[in-house]
């Protein structure tokens, strides 16, 4: 085991993308590691051939930070050889890469693998049936991948996450979308009968980096699942009034409707609030409240 003073690299897939960015401009990159950002262009983890070669450094003690994803939730219902390309057999190349080089992965991964249930409490990873068959193509691909990660990689760590959002440009998001309808429309309705948990990108890029840490330290083990989120719960009514009173703006202008007002092409879970348990029993910190999390997020906007 190589521990935090030895020199390592930690390697960022997905490094593009709102949560990727996110790890790399955090206040807690680790200092004594070398970090490198791989994109698409710089890494093709849908190829055996292209994980293997961009990979061909990494030795003992490396950390390998998987946040890429095919995360069009609508579009992978028509598409879904691609999501399962990138959400499965993707961390799967990773794993294998990882476990040959005795290396760490850190996977993260959603709420959507949970399928629709009359679950009412925060929901804890044992909480997922062995048999389980998510809704919907997104999410069937992201347990298929959870599970060939620690196929391939007994020691892997996947993390689930949900409702992610940045909240400021260029990220299209949940919370930008809602400040543009702000300044476009009266009034507004936003879907009030789903529940979930809504997770700042830069707190849980704090979180990863922690985790990061005691796996380097061998203080915390691998082969298994965490839940990381934000504390706290909300619908996405609650959170749209939340963003407008964050700006100064009257929130009794969005209106609540229900799921079945605003279809869509994929199903989205009714509750999928997930607990912070299995986060703060691994020894890490557990991440703050979202309202406190989304105030930031609106005053480094409005700063920006």
């Amino acid at each position: 085991m190589v521990g935090v003073n030895h020199p390592s690299t930690i390697y960022v897939i997905g490094a593009a993308g709102q949560l990727g960015s996110a790890l790399l401009s955090s206040r807690s990159v680790p200092d004594d590691a070398r970090v490198v950002g791989m994109r698409s262009s710089d890494i093709d983890i849908t190829s055996p051939n292209s994980v293997e070669t961009s990979l061909t450094d990494l030795a003992a003690g490396d950390v390998v930070l998987n946040v890429a994803a095919y995360t069009d939730v609508d579009a992978a219902e028509t598409a879904s050889g691609a999501a399962y390309a990138v959400n499965a057999d993707g961390p799967a190349h990773l794993a294998a890469a990882t476990s040959a080089a005795d290396a760490h992965l850190i996977h993260v991964s959603t709420d959507y693998v949970f399928p629709r249930g009359s679950w009412t409490f925060p929901l804890e990873p044992s909480d997922l049936p062995a048999d389980a068959a998510p809704d919907t193509v997104y999410g069937a691909s992201k347990l298929a991948g959870e599970r060939a990660v620690l196929r391939a990689d007994r020691d892997a760590v996947v993390v689930r996450t949900a409702w992610l959002f940045t909240g400021r440009a260029p990220v299209r998001d949940f919370v930008t979308t809602m400040r543009r309808l702000e300044g476009e429309r009266d009034e507004l309705t936003v879907v009030d009968d789903q529940r979930g948990s809504p997770t700042y990108a830069p707190d849980l890029a704090d979180g990863l980096w922690e985790l990061t840490a005691r796996l380097r330290s061998g203080r915390s083990g691998g082969g298994e699942v965490l839940h990381a989120t934000n504390g706290g719960d909300a619908t996405w009514c609650d959170f749209a009034r939340a963003v407008f009173a964050g700006i100064g703006a009257d929130p009794s202008r969005v209106k609540p409707c229900s799921t079945a007002q605003f279809p869509r092409p994929a199903a989205r879970p009714a509750y999928s609030v997930l607990s912070a348990a299995s986060w703060a029993r691994a020894g890490l910190t557990p991440l703050r409240d979202w309202p406190d999390a989304l105030q930031d997020a609106l005053d480094v906007s409005s700063s920006g």
